[in-house]
Formats: structure tokens, C-alpha cells, sequence
């Protein structure tokens, strides 16, 4: 292995992630090595046109198994895509790019937009992601911190700012 590969620092299957573009300051993400594109949950997604570039608008609901918050957003489309899902078939998905925040890194990733409601996880980290930042750990969690419980407000706070569990060995579900 090589020793620049030796020295990334290393994450879990689970990890806090914000997406402050799409005015997310944080979301659970699901890493996952055996994916290769990155996905976002999306509903209500349209696409069309603006200047002769394709765009799209979409709303993310953030919080797992609710949709009690709603955060719409319109991004220019960088593609689109055909991904091939989970349960074998194909589907024709808007890419976007956006930066991402994990681990006190920032960097550009691009996103599919999916219905992922029936899914474990709003967003789902591939390899092209994360590939030559991070090692992945895929016996631990949140590596990169755990969020606590947190006074009203601190919701809004960028994801550095949130407050962070001293446990980070604790599989249990987090509320969000």
C-alpha cells in the first residue's frame, strides 16, 4: 500500500456530512464503497430549463422518516445519468455537483437525484466520493463525531459547530 494511502484519515460506514450549497448543515450518510456514484434523497423532482441549461428543482427532506422539514432547492444539471440501483434496474437520474463537508474537509462531490424514502439513509456516499481523502472503517461510526442531543436552535448551526457526542463507538440510530 502506498504511504501516502496510509496517512488518510479514516471514516466509518455512518457519517455526519453537510451540504451548505443546498442550505443542509447536516445529513446522515451512508458510505458505501460498493456504490459508485453518491445519492441524494430528493421528492418532487423537475426538471427544465433556464438560460438554455438544463436545471432542476427538487425538495430535500432531511431528517429521516419525516418530512415534517422541507428545504427546496434549484441546482443547474451537470448530466444525467443512467444508475443502476440496489434491487438490479436502471434508472435515468439528474446529477448535480455540490460541495461537501466531512471531517473538517470540504470538496466537490456529484450527486444523483433519487427517491431514496424507502431507503436506511437520505444520502448514500460512493467510493468516487471518497476515494483518496479517506480510508473506510466499515466496522465503525461516525468517526468524525456523533451529534447530541442539542438545545433549540443548534439545528442551524454549520456542522462544525454542532455539538458532538464523546462516544464515538456507539452504533445506536441517531434521530436524524
Amino acid at each position: 500500500m502506498p504511504a501516502a494511502r496510509r496517512e488518510l484519515p479514516t471514516i466509518g460506514w455512518r457519517e455526519w456530512a453537510s451540504l451548505p450549497e443546498l442550505k443542509l448543515p447536516r445529513v446522515k450518510a451512508k458510505i458505501d464503497s460498493g456504490a459508485r456514484s453518491s445519492s441524494l434523497h430528493a421528492d418532487q423532482i423537475e426538471l427544465f430549463e433556464q438560460d438554455d441549461d438544463l436545471w432542476v428543482r427538487f425538495v430535500v427532506l432531511p431528517k429521516q422518516r419525516s418530512d415534517a422539514r422541507r428545504i427546496e432547492v434549484q441546482m443547474p444539471v451537470l448530466e444525467t445519468r443512467d444508475v443502476r440501483s440496489s434491487n438490479g434496474s436502471v434508472d435515468r437520474r439528474p446529477v448535480i455537483e455540490t460541495p461537501i463537508v466531512m471531517h473538517g474537509q470540504t470538496w466537490p462531490i456529484e450527486l444523483t437525484l433519487a427517491d431514496r424514502g424507502e431507503m436506511g439513509f437520505r444520502m448514500l456516499l460512493g467510493r468516487q466520493a471518497f476515494r483518496d481523502r479517506f480510508l473506510l472503517d466499515a466496522g465503525r461510526s461516525f468517526l468524525g463525531g456523533r451529534l447530541k442531543s442539542h438545545p433549540k436552535g443548534a439545528a442551524e448551526l454549520p456542522l462544525e459547530l454542532q455539538p458532538v457526542d464523546a462516544d464515538l463507538s456507539s452504533d445506536e440510530d441517531d434521530a436524524l
